[in-house]
């Protein structure tokens, strides 16, 4: 059975994974964005795309659980949010995925993209975005309000997924007034729900491979240990330029992917 999974495993696949992988687990524990990394890997290694998503989600669901880790232990993860947040990221990526599976994404992906620019724009105005935390406890209005925000945005990750780490941290800061530092903090934990249920579907349909999925989720977790820490020591300074940085890429790349395919 042990030497089955590695018949068809690739010295060469898996270093130029673990190199792209590793880099892409530094990048989404500061700002979110690794899969603009980590996801086109899989792709020129020439896995398939179903299973290239399928591995990808693995790889980053464990790298997400170490990162998300690594800001509670720095008591970054605020539990009286993401405790009533969770369950409705977790719904809202499951109906995400089902939906994914009869409706074409070209029609979200420039609604999706005319959203990350405004996203952009306001981050790069207010300069003061997330510097300060004004967190100042829960509401009701706040708690509506990050029902529906977890609820869409878990439907928007299940269903396409670029941009979603952008958008939970612009929306954590915006509505419930936490600094970049906690904001991306709290994302990895409402990520980890998203994840985990898109995760459980491509296993269902067996759409995953286990043995790169698991390897590279082992290299993909020191980089995310790693971009936590530089998160969390560095603070909103270094964060929001790198917010910055991964959501021009991501619009980059998608205007790409609408104006020129």
């Amino acid at each position: 059975m042990f030497t089955e999974l590695f018949n068809d495993f690739s010295i060469e696949k898996f270093l130029i994974l673990a190199f792209f992988c590793f880099f892409a687990a530094v990048v989404d524990a500061i700002s979110g964005g690794g899969g603009l990394i980590s996801l086109p890997a899989y792709f020129a290694v020439g896995f398939p795309p179903h299973i290239a998503l399928g591995t990808n989600k693995l790889s980053a669901f464990l790298s997400t659980f170490a990162s998300a880790f690594k800001f509670w232990k720095a008591k970054k993860i605020n539990t009286e949010i993401v405790s009533k947040l969770f369950i409705f990221s977790l719904a809202g990526a499951v109906l995400g995925v089902k939906t994914a599976v009869s409706i074409d994404s070209k029609y979200f992906t420039p609604i999706s993209f005319g959203i990350l620019i405004i996203v952009f724009i306001y981050a790069l105005k207010n300069k003061k975005l997330g510097e300060d935390n004004f967190y100042r406890g829960t509401t009701p209005k706040t708690i509506i309000y990050g029902k529906i925000m977890a609820f869409a945005l878990g439907f928007y990750d299940g269903f396409l997924g670029p941009g979603t780490a952008a958008f939970l941290m612009f929306c954590l800061i915006k509505i419930f007034k936490l600094d970049f530092s906690s904001a991306s903090g709290n994302t990895k934990i409402l990520n980890l729900s998203s994840n985990f249920a898109s995760l459980i579907v491509f296993a269902y349909f067996g759409k995953l491979n286990w043995t790169y999925g698991i390897l590279i989720a082992l290299v993909m977790t020191v980089g995310a240990i790693i971009g936590s820490r530089l998160a969390i020591y560095k603070g909103n300074k270094f964060i929001k330029p790198m917010f910055l940085i991964v959501t021009s890429v991501l619009i980059i790349k998608m205007s790409f992917e609408i104006f020129f395919k």
